[in-house]
């Protein structure tokens, strides 16, 4: 039998239960697994199974299930939610997102390890196999969903109003990985008009947040329908940073693009698009970091590959990150308040030249570029 394994986010991976249900899986047959997201793929690193869970991929859980149906017999969604409410809707998120949910087997294992967790045979092919599962894991298993619950969303045309489940009291509100808000009730709703949110019921809204969800001056649009609205932790405090010699040219240098002189260096710009990171590093010597929580969540994950950073950060921090590492030779510059994105526009423009890559003769004169550019508004640098 070949099983496909769609893992999504970290804590599945802390608890080492990702670990445990993929040798459990391994016995009926080969295997192959596949994380779906930035911070899921930093746990798989802390956890040292990069050679049993494929992070090289970018791709949203729906797309990979996709994938998987086509060389598959089988396909596994392992999650582990904040709570099982949380994590039986995710998954009708992603379910609602196949094109059909019965080209192969499907099965959603929740929370494996705890004891609410739950098996959700998806449909009627994958009822033998769910079962098993069951047993083996000790899950209860649920009854095939009659039908897939949707995004709840009331689409009026031009206002559109989406309701957010599983949100706390204090917890942060994300839109396409972007803090919009901070809760203040369990009853969030997010309302929009042509696109652009003007209101967030049960929440105190983060202008700011809302300026780069929208691309400042671009004024871009956001689809309630489809965008992707999380709240919480990106990840729990639960596991051990690892650093792996060879982690980086495992991940990022399988083939060599760099045509440039040997002795020159590549930096990538990493502008508010932490959720990017190991697409945008790749064949990267160094990384340019603009934003509070960008620097320290990009410069999190760099630290395992043993990338440096020049962080641009102005002290507007909303404590998105969760224990913050930073690799040996990086620089974080602390400019005042509200500055961070003049400067990165400016960075953006005259040193990388719009692109989100340049080359340089080293990470020195990068590194002096960059303070020159942003001397108007600097308050003091720490080197690491």
């Amino acid at each position: 039998m070949e099983i496909g394994i769609v893992i999504h986010g970290p804590d599945v991976v802390d608890s080492g239960m990702a670990k445990e249900v993929l040798k459990i899986l391994k016995e009926f047959g080969h295997s192959s697994a596949i994380m779906a997201g930035t911070i899921g793929k930093t746990a798989v690193l802390d956890a040292n199974l990069e050679d049993v869970i494929d992070i090289r991929k970018s791709l949203k859980p729906s797309r990979c299930i996709e994938e998987l149906f086509r060389t598959k017999d089988i396909v596994v969604l392992l999650n582990h939610g904040k709570t099982v409410e949380n994590g039986l809707f995710f998954s009708n998120i992603v379910i609602s997102r196949l094109e059909s949910r019965t080209v192969r087997p499907l099965i959603h294992i929740e929370r494996p390890g705890m004891p609410d967790g739950k098996i959700v045979p998806w449909n009627l092919d994958s009822l033998e196999f769910a079962r098993k599962l069951s047993n083996i894991l000790q899950l209860e298993m649920t009854a095939i969903p009659e039908m897939v619950t949707p995004i709840s969303v009331d689409d009026h045309g031009q206002r559109i109003i989406r309701k957010v489940y599983g949100v706390h009291p204090g917890e942060k509100i994300m839109i396409n990985g972007i803090i919009v808000g901070f809760a203040q009730s369990e009853d969030i709703q997010i309302i929009s008009e042509d696109g652009f949110i003007t209101e967030i019921k049960g929440a105190r809204i983060k202008e700011h947040g809302l300026e780069k969800l929208h691309g400042y001056n671009k004024r871009t649009p956001v689809d309630l329908r489809s965008c992707w609205v999380k709240s919480g932790p990106l990840r729990g405090n639960k596991f051990s940073v690892r650093k792996k010699d060879n982690v980086f040219k495992y991940i990022v240098r399988e083939e060599k693009k760099n045509h440039e002189p040997d002795e020159r260096i590549k930096a990538v710009l990493i502008d508010h698009e932490a959720e990017k990171t190991f697409e945008l590093i790749r064949d990267a010597n160094v990384a340019v970091t603009i934003g509070d929580d960008t620097t320290d969540i990009a410069g999190d994950i760099l630290f395992r590959l043993r990338i440096p950073i020049i962080g641009i950060t102005d002290g507007d921090i909303d404590g998105l990150s969760h224990l913050k590492h930073i690799c040996t030779g990086s620089t974080v510059i602390r400019l005042q308040p509200n500055s961070d994105d003049i400067v990165g526009k400016h960075i953006r423009k005259t040193l990388f030249k719009e692109n989100n890559y340049a080359y340089f003769d080293s990470i020195k004169i990068l590194r002096n570029n960059i303070c020159m550019m942003s001397k108007e508004y600097f308050v003091f640098s720490t080197d690491y």
